[in-house]
Parts: structure tokens; C-alpha cells; sequence
């Protein structure tokens, strides 16, 4: 049941509840798999699940439901939702895989120094096909049960 609690509009507020929930979910389950969690960790990317996969699938679930799934808007917003969970699946992971290959390169060079070292390039950037799903889906059940 949608009340407008943030935006007044039905699609920001369902997308925005999805990308919260998921960032959510990662802290918990950091929590509960590995004894300790870090707040930074709300804000990053990557994970289980995916918030981006969360927060399109809600705001295309909302679409939907307001206004149909027969109409252009929601063909636009069905397409725009899986080039995102493409690019969290496979563009953004591919980077991630890139950058752990780099690091670990780096680690064995002996010419560098320890400065040289010091910033490792980041390797979480990506998800898994899994990770992309279950955002998806948290999206969609935001979508389905906030608006009517």
C-alpha cells in the first residue's frame, strides 16, 4: 500500500526502498557469514544482492503496475532494467576481475615499491548471475507490494 512517504512519487520511493532493503541485506549477512560488518560496506557496490538489479526491478514493477505494461514507458523501463542488470552482471564484473588480475601482478613485481603498492585497485565491482536475480527480485517484491 503506497502512502508517498518520500517522494510523492510512487517509482522513486519503490526503487528507493529496494536499493535500501539490498544495501540492508549485505550488512546482515556480512554480520551473520563473517562475525563483523562495516557500515562503509551499506554504501558500496557489489554483493548479495544486487541493489541495482533492486532498484530498477522495483522502479519498473511500480511502472507497471500504475500504468500498465502495454504502453512505451514500460517497455523503455523493462529494457533500461536489463541493460543495468547486464552491466552488474558481466561489464562491471569483467572490471572487477581486471583489477584483483592487476593487484595480484602488482604484488609480484619487485621493482616497485611499497608506496607503489599502497592503493589496490578495487575488486568487488560486480555481481554474480545469483546476486543479480535475488535483487530482482527483492525489486520486484517491493514493487508488487507497495503499490496497489
Amino acid at each position: 500500500m503506497y502512502f508517498g512517504v518520500l517522494t510523492k512519487n510512487p517509482m522513486i520511493d519503490c526503487g528507493l526502498l529496494a536499493w535500501f532493503l539490498a544495501q540492508m541485506v549485505k550488512v546482515i549477512l556480512d554480520l551473520v557469514l563473517l562475525g563483523a560488518s562495516e557500515w562503509r560496506r551499506f554504501f558500496s557496490s557489489g554483493g548479495m544482492p544486487s541493489s541495482h538489479s533492486a532498484l530498477v526491478t522495483a522502479c519498473t514493477t511500480a511502472l507497471g503496475r500504475l500504468y500498465g505494461i502495454d504502453g512505451p514507458a514500460f517497455a523503455v523501463a523493462v529494457t533500461l532494467s536489463a541493460v543495468v542488470m547486464y552491466d552488474a552482471c558481466n561489464v562491471r564484473r569483467s572490471a572487477g576481475d581486471t583489477a584483483r588480475l592487476v593487484n595480484m601482478l602488482l604484488k609480484h613485481v619487485e621493482q616497485l615499491t611499497a608506496e607503489d603498492l599502497a592503493d589496490d585497485l578495487r575488486e568487488v565491482m560486480g555481481h554474480t548471475p545469483l546476486q543479480v536475480l535475488m535483487g530482482a527480485l527483492l525489486g520486484l517484491g517491493v514493487g508488487m507490494l507497495v503499490v496497489p
